[in-house]
């Protein structure tokens, strides 16, 4: 169980992540995005899995981000 410090708002995650947080919505929706946690009818990100997430997305030159985004998905 994730540590209540590292839980985050939507809003939060959103500028952590320097995206908007419909963006973070619309990955929900379609499955990519990091994973998150819903309490009743609230949504929350785990900072431990958005920097998991994060890492999962780094490549190392312009030729694997073809790659990544075939898996955007993929968690």
């Amino acid at each position: 169980m994730p540590n209540t410090q590292t839980i985050m708002t939507e809003k939060e995650a959103a500028a952590m992540l320097a995206i908007s947080a419909r963006t973070l919505q619309a990955w929900r929706v379609s499955g990519g995005g990091p994973r998150f946690l819903k309490l009743g009818r609230a949504v929350r990100y785990d900072r431990d899995q958005i920097d998991a997430w994060t890492a999962s997305r780094a490549v190392a030159s312009t030729s694997e981000t073809t790659q990544a985004a075939s898996t955007a998905g993929a968690r």
